[in-house]
Formats: C-alpha cells, structure tokens, sequence
C-alpha cells in the first residue's frame, strides 16, 4: 500500500506501506540507500529517485523436470524432485544474481544429475533420504553467495524402465523360490532326524510301536466319519521283553 503526502502543487513523499514477510530494497539514483532492506511496516519514498524492489522472504518451492540419469552400474532411470528455499539476505538476492529462483533451479537441476550419477541404482531406491541431504547441501553452497538458502530436496519418483522393471520382479520372484526350497529342505533334515530318534525309542521299547498304530487310527477317526480296516489279530509285543 502506497500514499501520496503533498505540499503545495508538487509530490515531496509517497508513504509506503511493506509486509511482515517481505523486506523493500530501495535504490536512490541507482546506489542501495544504507536503510536497506527495510521493513517490515512504513518506509518513505521520494518519486522520481527512489526505486524500489520488494523481496519476498517466505518459503518458496519448485519442481525439478523429470531428469534421465544414469547410475553408476550403468542403469538409465527418470527422477524428479521437490526443492524447497527461501531468501535469507534480500540484498545479496538483488545485486548478485539476476534471478536468483531461476539460478537456483538451474543449479539444482545440473547438481541433481551429477550426484545421482555416482549411486548405483540400489543404493538410489534404498538410500532416498540420505542422496536428498547430500544434494542439499551441494545446492546450498552454490546459492549461500545469492542470499538464498536451500531449505530441503526431496526425490519424488524414480521411474525405471519397464524391461527393467520386469526383470526385477523375476529377480525377486525367483529369490522368494529359492528361499522357499531351502526351508522345505530343512524342514526334511529335522524331520529325518526326529525320524532317526524315534526309531531307536521304538528299538529299544517295541510296544510303543502299537500305541502309536492306535493313536494314529484315532486321530484318522476324529477328522470325519470313516470305516478303518486294519489287519487283525494284531501282533501284541510282549511287555516283558
């Protein structure tokens, strides 16, 4: 919000009025005045020599295009991410950079490229959250001399090829199988062992092998109705033996 104050017939001062969030750089005759950056709240303008530049000093984002990169293990995969930044010193956002948005996301797209080169697609798909410090980083020292600091980067997406993707999920599907057989071939030793103990209890006390034999007939029993033959007269062990 600007006002005009007159005296007389001509325009000494305009009362302008800056945000909480933004700061005003003024320029007197084309030299930064020593009250820069200025505001928050009322700052006086003279026309005619006074120009001013508003900087925004809130969290800013943009989105970085989807990139083709090519890991380390020579893998092409697309990303693409989230940068998020805001302006710490409005004057240095003014007079050493152009367009310091633009110049940050030049510099992030180009920084992006460069370290995710240097993972190997694994370590990319595992590792999301420490690439995105170190890309960080990277793009805050690069942008600390504009005034602008780099908030956090965040990788959206990593798209892989679908070839890629198919082979991957055979990969997986043949590692599941292979687990599964070593299991089941496990689960064979311990029961041919159990297997090995018994038949040496059974040595060693015969008669055990027919409460077994009745034990079995009942459990058969007890699923459901059913008619059991089993040979009769049945051998009975001498307990004395």
């Amino acid at each position: 919000m600007t006002k005009t104050v007159l005296h007389g017939n001509q325009c000494a001062t305009i009362i302008s009025v800056v945000k909480q969030y933004k700061r005003a750089v003024i320029l007197r005759f084309g030299r930064v005045r020593s009250v820069s950056p200025a505001g928050p709240g009322i700052i006086w303008i003279i026309p005619c020599t006074d120009t001013v530049i508003i900087i925004d000093l809130r969290t800013q984002s943009f989105n970085v295009l989807p990139q083709e990169i090519l890991t380390k293990d020579l893998v092409t995969v697309t990303v693409d991410a989230v940068v998020y930044f805001h302006v710490l010193k409005p004057l240095n956002c003014l007079l050493h950079v152009q367009s310091h948005k633009h110049a940050t996301e030049l510099l992030a797209v180009t920084i992006l490229r460069n370290i995710l080169g240097q993972y190997t697609l694994s370590d990319l798909l595992t590792n999301r959250e420490s690439i995105s410090q170190a890309v960080r980083k990277e793009i805050d020292n690069g942008t600390v001399e504009w005034g602008v600091e780099v908030e956090r980067v965040e990788i959206k997406d990593v798209i892989l090829p679908y070839e890629l993707q198919k082979a991957l999920a055979a990969e997986a599907e043949g590692t599941r199988i292979a687990k599964a057989k070593i299991i089941e071939a496990e689960g064979e030793i311990k029961a041919a062992e159990n297997l090995r103990d018994a038949s040496k209890i059974i040595m060693q006390k015969p008669q055990t092998i027919l409460l077994r034999y009745l034990q079995s007939l009942n459990y058969i029993a007890s699923q459901q109705k059913t008619t059991i033959l089993f040979p009769f007269p049945i051998d009975i062990p001498d307990h004395q033996k």
